[in-house]
């Protein structure tokens, strides 16, 4: 008796997985397992006053049509406290760090989309930071935790194959470790988030 009732269930959740494989293809014909992506951020790379230097590569897989999980990496560098809001002090003269901390970031994510283009996410980077003095010398080595919260739509062109996905986002960090004290200084009087929006775009394969 019981092992008919196994069969059973099974037998159900094979049925249902088959059935909304069959949505999912019927609903979208279009529907690509990969991708692989970037940010528009790295068009600041084009600024020749605090150049970043910023690289991002992002490769995703989609589990289901609405939940996808990710990989990305991130290097670059930055001269100002992280959480300084926009505005008026947002790379002011006096603001910056005594030099600047270079970042390598290897990050996981999640997406769920919940209706058409729309769709939230979180983003766990590990910020592996090396900090330089005002005259490139190294001054020690941290660790950053962030985790990205966004929510945005995203935007499909040429039969679905690219899009864009912009955002807003908020970007909060629990762990900071090993920060030098001259860096410590400068930043102790901002918060440890940073609202900011969300630039993604790639290529669906």
């Amino acid at each position: 008796m019981q092992k008919k009732i196994l069969w059973i269930g099974l037998a159900f959740v094979l049925a249902s997985s088959l059935r909304g494989n069959a949505q999912i293809a019927k609903t979208d014909s279009t529907y690509k397992k990969w991708f692989i992506g970037s940010s528009f951020f790295m068009l600041g790379n084009f600024s020749k006053v605090n150049n970043p230097e910023y690289v991002q590569l992002n490769v995703g897989y989609r589990i289901t049509a609405k939940d996808v999980v990710s990989f990305e990496f991130k290097r670059s560098i930055y001269s100002w406290p992280i959480g300084i809001p926009f505005g008026p002090s947002f790379d002011a003269p006096g603001e910056n760090y005594p030099g600047h901390a270079r970042i390598l970031a290897p990050t996981l994510g999640y997406q769920r989309f919940w209706w058409k283009g729309v769709y939230t996410s979180i983003h766990a980077l590990n910020a592996f930071e090396k900090y330089m003095d005002e005259n490139r010398k190294k001054v020690g080595n941290g660790y950053t935790l962030y985790l990205n919260f966004h929510m945005g739509y995203q935007f499909k062109f040429f039969k679905n194959r690219f899009f864009f996905e912009p955002a807003l986002g908020c970007s909060y960090w629990p762990v900071r470790a090993n920060v030098p004290e001259s860096f410590k200084l400068v930043e102790k009087k901002w918060p440890n988030y940073f609202i900011q929006p969300g630039l993604h775009f790639g290529f669906n394969f």
